[in-house]
């Protein structure tokens, strides 16, 4: 597998932390593996910038020290360090539990008093003895363990949760179909073994996820759920230095129901669109949904499978106000497309010969520092989608269309209302406030 599989991704995250390596490094794997052969201290994480190609391997994560948001940066941090849970008799367990399962705190490693212990980090520099925290060097089957400060007991058992309790098969809900949209189980801890945040509590991570505004999406008690079209069910969770996490739902094994709506004509938002129209409203050819040139992107087939990202057709995945695609063109990344609608279809087909298609081609590029850039760009240069600007979710601004009349903050199109270097907006991820938009100047037309 990817070495990468190993570790949860955080963009636009910095640490403060004491113990830091720096290298130069041409990607995220690169820096993986300098993570891997650290030897100055145990590499927890390792941040990545993207600009400068610096690698910084850490001994701290999130769990541990001050985070804070800064926009070319990626966070890596090792997903053993991060669990709060013990698989099987815990040998690999890393977490920050230091008291026993009676309540008294442990012992350091290092230290001798009260008790001379037979491990320590120097004869076993593999088995994670730091600080206090429980662990289980000498695979003993009762599991964690740890020396007490307690003179009268030498040593006891730590109470860790066992991993696979915070999955518990008692009944078709739990575990999903198709990306769990329709999840309606009961678990409520993140893959890492972070408690869940109840929806309807603001503390300690403000959102705007709230039952009122979702009413059709069950959000229940600290459940765990995917209201917005995410690759798996998610949760805030009670961890003030880790916003949201996905959480361990297992696919079902029986294939979903077939809704029976593969459309081939437009109703609502066309989400239900299984046509075969495969060119944008501007007469661009589609990307192949399964390849990744011109344009790099996420809607990966088998990500989502019942989103009917087959061959280049146009489709809806993510909810936009129709189908869609990436285009062939290098300066175009996507574009809707014309789809008939179900109610006129027939007398649409037959008026399709005789009118001609005048769709004005969309603004790609912009002048100078791109104040007056008015196209429909939406999607920023790491392929996030826009925030719209009269929206306060998931980021809380003051550059609303009231505020700057002048300049066309209309529904989610990059704009540069505060004369920044280059259009922007706020994006959708909760974790990313706002990113400069995937366009080029107009006197530029040098191709990375």
């Amino acid at each position: 597998g990817d070495i990468l599989d190993d570790y949860l991704r955080t963009d636009g995250v910095w640490i403060l932390t004491r113990n830091k390596q720096f290298y130069k490094t041409n990607n995220e794997k690169e820096c993986a593996d300098k993570c891997e052969a650290e030897r100055n201290f145990t590499c927890r994480a390792f941040l990545f910038t993207r600009k400068k190609l610096q690698c910084l391997t850490l001994t701290e994560n999130a769990k541990m020290a001050v985070t804070f948001s800064s926009m070319d940066t990626v966070l890596y941090e090792k997903r053993i360090y991060l669990m709060e849970c013990k698989r099987g008799i815990g040998t690999d367990y890393r977490g920050t539990e230091a008291k026993t399962q009676r309540g008294i705190p442990c012992q350091k490693w290092a230290e001798k008093i009260p008790h001379k212990p037979n491990y320590t980090p120097e004869k076993y520099p593999s088995a994670g003895l730091e600080e206090n925290y429980c662990r289980n060097p000498d695979a003993d089957e009762s599991g964690p363990w740890c020396y007490t400060t307690d003179p009268a007991v030498r040593f006891d058992y730590c109470a860790i949760p066992e991993c696979e309790d915070q999955v518990t098969h008692t009944g078709e809900g739990e575990c999903m179909q198709c990306n769990g949209e329709d999840y309606h189980g009961e678990v409520s801890r993140t893959e890492s073994g972070l408690e869940c945040q109840s929806w309807d509590a603001q503390e300690p991570h403000m959102h705007g996820f709230i039952l009122k505004h979702y009413p059709e999406k069950d959000l229940k008690m600290n459940f765990c759920r995917n209201p917005d079209g995410e690759l798996r069910p998610w949760c805030f969770t009670t961890n003030p230095n880790k916003r949201w996490e996905y959480c361990n739902i297992p696919r079902c094994t029986t294939p979903p129901p077939v809704s029976g709506l593969d459309s081939q004509c437009l109703s609502g938002k066309g989400e239900d669109y299984r046509g075969r129209i495969a060119t944008t409203e501007s007469g661009n050819d589609c990307q192949h949904w399964n390849t990744q040139f011109p344009h790099k992107h996420g809607w990966i087939p088998n990500r989502y499978p019942c989103k009917g990202l087959e061959e280049n057709y146009c489709r809806n995945p993510n909810g936009e106000k129709k189908p869609w695609c990436y285009t062939t063109s290098s300066s175009i990344r996507w574009e809707y497309c014309t789809i008939p609608p179900c109610d006129r279809t027939e007398q649409w087909i037959a008026g399709m010969n005789n009118v001609p298609l005048q769709v004005p081609l969309t603004e790609e590029c912009y002048q100078g520092k791109g104040q007056s850039y008015r196209g429909t760009t939406s999607v920023t240069a790491s392929g996030k989608k826009c925030q719209a600007w009269s929206s306060m979710f998931p980021h809380s601004h003051i550059k609303t269309p009231d505020r700057f009349p002048d300049a066309d903050l209309r529904d989610n199109y990059c704009r540069n209302p505060d004369g920044d270097s280059s259009p922007w907006c706020f994006t959708t991820d909760p974790n990313t406030i706002w990113e400069y938009c995937d366009l080029k100047r107009c006197d530029d037309h040098t191709q990375e």
